[in-house]
């Protein structure tokens, strides 16, 4: 090659076990109860660090889904095509068990070793793991009617990924959507005007409307919201009806997204749409709640996953990229930026398997119970918030690189506004908290017990919960957002001081609860251990 083709001061490719180089992951992993599950860990670790997995992420954003509405006869069949790479990566997905591995196992620690996964995975790409988070999240909605558990849950537990648009019953293995948003909004779904009719046998319904967002919508079957007679209720509505006939699930659109690209959103017009009842009629946002706290897991855990690939992309690109004789990596405001990152990173990791933890043991321990149901929405709001502005000061550690596709940090920074949005957006969530602390005093005392269980180790933590005690006295929706975020701040605090390495918990404290930081990233105290901080953040950066 001619002398100014040659390469120089540019990192190498990023290779290797991404959950062996996470020192917060497999700590965290550990520590909550899932440390039996570290082979499979590595091994997933292993594959998301493999540049080909990388390669089919690319390809099935670059390659969109397309809508096909009828074939070459003017069948209406109603399907959606994707790139090839999609598919290996459901597959991947599917056979790693994290569609349904805790229900299959039933386990403890299942949860947990789940979401580390979901966090691993998503380093390749996030859209495919929509359906398979609502196919984990479908489970305990479906309990509600055993019959149709006894049906449907063999199939959403199976190993077996088949993306064949035919009767369930002809393939081992289903996954699921869901359909509640219409065109006049999605958060307050008792305005829903979808319309189900009962047709006399047993729980069968026809159901007519119009559904504004439906995710995934070559799932096999789906959960669907509609007014009956005796009010709101929910359904579940296979793509094909017992008979082996297609159902009228009509897809009109695909969504143009911000990002998200390799999985398709539709619009779905449902024209006498066969679907049987789940749960009680009248009931069905109780009916589908379930589904909603188990994906809004997963909306926490996809925000750390995002940060954790953010940090790792600048830890990287600093350690090898040179400027003015030095290392990125070797300069201080360089430094300081990806520690405060990996702050950040570390502590919504210890947030989001602390509630995955809260899932695996809700059904049989109170605490734990009254736990997952407040800081679900507080970690949900407080991690989603972050994951964009994460995204953005991570990227930007690449420069002029990491605003180029081919770095793969613009479709990580398109990606970390969703999760804010999906399952309801910021102040839904601050809505939730506001009546989980009028309905469930309960919930409020054990996320307290879980921050108190830190008290005398940090004056400053000690300090900051005294205020949250006061913040929460009399909180309205005014304040809500305030009091929600120093919900997730508190605890966030009590869990690094409490189990977290101490130079990262002293960081935290310092730059986040004692208010001695600036607004952006890269503003920590002096002071702060940050060679110990960046030796955790990544083994490069050691």
């Amino acid at each position: 090659m001619p002398p100014t083709h040659e390469v120089t001061n540019q990192p190498p490719p990023r290779t290797g076990d991404t959950y062996a180089e996470d020192v917060a992951l497999t700590e965290a992993v550990q520590r909550e109860g899932a440390g039996w599950a570290a082979e499979g860990l590595h091994s997933l670790g292993e594959r998301a660090g493999d540049p080909a997995w990388s390669e089919r992420g690319r390809a099935a954003n670059e390659h969109r889904p397309e809508l096909v509405t009828h074939d070459r006869y003017g069948h209406r069949i109603d399907e959606v095509r994707y790139h090839p790479a999609y598919h290996d990566l459901m597959a991947a997905a599917v056979g790693a068990g994290l569609h349904a591995a805790p229900w299959a196992e039933d386990r403890a620690g299942a949860h947990v070793a789940r979401a580390a996964k979901f966090l691993l995975w998503s380093r390749v790409d996030s859209g495919h793991l929509c359906p398979v988070s609502m196919t984990y999240a479908v489970i305990p909605s479906l309990r509600r009617t055993p019959e149709l558990a006894t049906e449907w849950e063999p199939r959403a537990t199976s190993a077996t990924y088949d993306p064949r648009l035919v009767p369930a019953d002809r393939k081992a293995g289903a996954m699921f959507g869901m359909a509640m948003t219409e065109k006049q909004g999605g958060s307050d779904v008792r305005a829903n005007t979808t319309r189900a009719a009962p047709t006399g046998a047993g729980d069968e319904h026809r159901l007519t409307g119009h559904k504004w967002f439906c995710s995934a919508p070559m799932s096999d079957a789906f959960l669907v919201l509609a007014q009956a007679p005796g009010g709101l209720s929910c359904f579940l509505v296979p793509r094909f009806t017992p008979d082996g006939q297609r159902n009228a699930f009509l897809l009109q659109r695909l969504k143009d997204k911000l990002g998200d690209r390799s999985n398709a959103s539709a619009e779905v017009e449902l024209d006498a749409t066969w679907g049987r009842l789940v749960g009680e009629e009248g009931r069905g946002v109780r009916a589908i709640i379930e589904m909603v706290a188990h994906t809004r897991l997963d909306c926490a855990v996809g925000a750390a996953a995002g940060m954790r690939h953010g940090l790792a992309e600048a830890a990287w690109h600093a350690a090898h990229r040179r400027v003015f004789d030095r290392r990125l990596a070797e300069q201080p405001l360089m430094r300081n930026v990806l520690a405060d990152l990996a702050v950040e990173s570390e502590a919504a990791t210890a947030l989001a398997l602390r509630l995955a933890r809260a899932f695996d043991q809700a059904g049989s321990d109170p605490h734990e119970a009254g736990l997952r149901r407040l800081a679900t929405p507080v970690a949900k709001y407080w991690l989603c918030k972050r994951a964009p502005a994460h995204a953005a000061e991570a990227l930007e550690c690449l420069g002029g690189n990491g605003y180029v596709e081919e770095s793969g940090m613009p479709r990580l920074f398109r990606q970390s506004p969703l999760n804010g949005i999906w399952e309801g957006s910021g102040n839904v969530q601050c809505l939730d908290v506001l009546r989980a602390l009028r309905r469930a005093p309960e919930s409020l005392e054990a996320l307290l017990a879980e921050v108190m269980a830190s008290a005398g180790a940090d004056a400053r933590l000690d300090e900051a919960a005294a205020d949250l005690r006061k913040t929460l006295t009399d909180p309205s929706e005014d304040t809500a957002r305030r009091a929600v975020e120093r919900l997730a701040l508190v605890l966030q605090g009590a869990l690094l001081v409490r189990h977290g390495d101490p130079a990262v918990a002293d960081a935290f404290v310092a730059s986040r609860l004692a208010g001695d930081a600036g607004r952006a990233f890269g503003t920590l105290p002096a002071g702060v251990d940050t060679p110990r901080i960046l030796a955790r953040a990544h083994p490069v950066l050691a």
